[in-house]
């Protein structure tokens, strides 16, 4: 799926499911893209809903923005564009970044539809060790990796808590091969220094956001993050009150990535439950 989202970008998703069956749109973490989904948007679609994986703006085969293109407001602007374009209210469910998107586009003017909000991994206020520990990883290696094998060495002292993969599949997907031969991340270099960072330091801003929302929400937290702790979640809830939590145990910032069945399961069951009785049989249903 393409969505023309301004006259410069353009982004790039999947779609699993039914198309008249209800949305969910995903939204991936910084420096990911929509292959992070894959299993997730799977377990949607057999429960009976339409889950469209996007790549954000700079990231796997949707435009790139360049220099200040990479704020906040660029990608809930996009984010907008889309739910737009789609018409009716999708739930979002959005890791890091994409939480982020996720949380600011409905929740300042001017306010996206949506029926529910899955929040992974992030909140208002964020332990700063972790999210620094995330950008340094992000900036290292600008000359590329010679081999996948040398990228998934990089990618597991990343993540030690992590079982390596067999096969470098999935993360080929994550990678661009250069004329030179040499492996580099499937994001804009632009991405860091676009606006990002200083934007998504705005811990008031988030709860503002958060306190504006109306929509079955709920914040999974990776049980052994070091990005999102114990304190940020209550104060989250202290925020918003009726929201759900849920923690996936063993699982790091990049829940989906780590303990991908149970992070699947607890999403299904939200969406099940916070579209009401009768549309959730009625999903269940069409997932049959």
């Amino acid at each position: 799926m393409r969505f023309r989202v301004s006259d410069e970008i353009e982004l790039v998703g999947d779609a699993e499911g039914d198309p008249r069956a209800p949305a969910v749109l995903l939204l991936h973490g910084g420096g990911q893209t929509r292959h992070s989904w894959s299993g997730t948007a799977l377990r949607l679609a057999e429960a009976g809903f339409r889950a469209i994986a996007l790549d954000l703006r700079g990231h796997g085969d949707s435009s790139w923005a360049g220099p200040r293109g990479y704020r906040i407001d660029d990608f809930a602007a996009d984010l907008r564009a889309v739910v737009a374009e789609q018409g009716g209210a999708p739930a979002l469910v959005g890791a890091s970044l994409g939480g982020l998107t996720s949380l600011i586009a409905p929740g300042e003017p001017p306010r996206c539809a949506c029926s529910a909000l899955v929040l992974v991994d992030v909140a208002p206020h964020m332990d700063p060790d972790g999210r620094d520990r995330i950008g340094e990883f992000m900036r290292a290696k600008p000359e590329g990796f010679a081999s996948l094998e040398e990228a998934a060495d990089s990618v597991a002292a990343f993540l030690p808590h992590r079982k390596r993969p067999r096969s470098h599949q999935g993360l080929a997907k994550n990678l661009r091969r250069h004329p030179d031969g040499r492996w580099r991340w499937h994001w804009d270099p632009a991405f860091m220094g676009g606006g990002l960072e200083e934007s998504a330091d705005d811990p008031a801003r988030f709860e503002a956001a958060a306190r504006a929302l109306r929509v079955p929400t709920l914040l999974v937290r990776g049980g052994i993050s070091d990005v999102v702790s114990k304190e940020g979640v209550r104060r989250f809830l202290e925020v918003l009150p009726s929201a759900e939590t849920v923690d996936v145990a063993d699982a790091g910032h990049m829940v989906a990535g780590d303990q991908n069945d149970p992070f699947s399961s607890a999403v299904v069951e939200f969406l099940l439950r916070a579209l009401g009785p009768e549309r959730g049989r009625a999903v269940v249903a069409a997932g049959a």
